[in-house]
């Protein structure tokens, strides 16, 4: 049988996976994204507005129009949020945003401008339900998610609310989690502080975010190659970081100097797990590359 979260399931088999934007968070467009080409959906909650009512429905839509060809009843859907992952108390101020979005069935969260340790701790607290215990006390104190929201996402990915509950937990931290949380690593004061970030248990996948890490430098633009020396060092770094604590890279790649095959070569041979950018065509020659045998959508 397989995973509920099918990003997961070929992280498992060595493959990378390929996200789409999710667009209208409506029922109609849940249903129509059921056949997405993508292995995972990703909503911005970061810069348009935090629609639960429409993600809920979206969910409901995927739901009910799966199964999907790979076998899951839904494509994985992952969120940004409004807030940032600053401080431990920014954090816990915005905690509701982390319960309403899981409430919804979403299979992870990206967490953005993850600046200090503490900070990422209480992310990951925030996602658990108090009576899982692996990790507390060795980088993580009790989980904070409450009981009474479980029956919705229960739903949604087609197990009872119990089985939710204990199923509902950070992977790989619990190797029967079927959440994923991840953090971008995206400025300078993240930068100084992403060995210790990455250490925090919990967490799956990392990424640079060019775009805010060149701000932060001081480049109006810089999201895409060819980076300067600065930025190759950064990413570097931080996938040195991630390597070192087991999380998966997340990085895009769009040199106007190569092709699709040329630019998804630097990927693969950087290591990265999750490929940002690019469109269905991309990810069939990606996929083509790294012998792929499940099936899309």
């Amino acid at each position: 049988m397989p995973r509920i979260n099918r990003v997961i399931e070929l992280w498992e088999q060595g493959q990378p996976v390929y996200r789409e934007g999710i667009g209208e968070l409506s029922y109609d467009n849940g249903k129509k994204m059921s056949d997405t080409w993508a292995d995972y959906l990703l909503t911005d909650f970061e810069h348009a507005p935090f629609d639960m009512v429409g993600l809920r429905a979206f969910m409901q839509g995927l739901a009910d129009a799966g199964p999907t060809r790979s076998g899951h009843r839904t494509p994985t859907v992952m969120v940004t949020l409004p807030s940032n992952c600053r401080t431990r108390e920014e954090m816990w101020a915005n905690s509701w945003q982390v319960r309403h979005a899981l409430s919804t069935g979403v299979h992870g969260i990206l967490h953005t401008h993850t600046r200090q340790p503490d900070a990422v701790q209480a992310f990951v607290e925030s996602t658990r339900y108090p009576f899982q215990t692996i990790g507390v006390g060795k980088g993580l104190l009790q989980g904070q998610r409450g009981a009474g929201g479980q029956q919705f996402p229960a739903q949604i990915w087609g197990v009872d609310p119990v089985t939710y509950t204990k199923i509902a937990d950070p992977w790989p931290l619990n190797p029967e989690g079927e959440i994923i949380l991840g953090l971008k690593i995206e400025d300078r004061e993240c930068l100084a502080n992403c060995d210790e970030i990455a250490a925090i248990p919990g967490i799956s996948f990392g990424e640079w975010g060019p775009g805010d890490m060149g701000m932060s430098f001081g480049n109006a633009d810089a999201h895409d190659p060819p980076y300067p020396d600065e930025m190759n060092r950064v990413r570097n770094q931080i996938k040195a970081s991630a390597d070192a604590n087991g999380l998966k890279f997340l990085s895009s790649w769009n040199d106007p100097s190569k092709d699709d095959e040329g630019n998804l070569q630097v990927l693969i041979d950087m290591g990265a797990a999750i490929f940002s950018g690019g469109g269905p065509e991309r990810a069939e020659v990606g996929r083509k590359m790294t012998n792929r045998q499940m099936p899309v959508g």
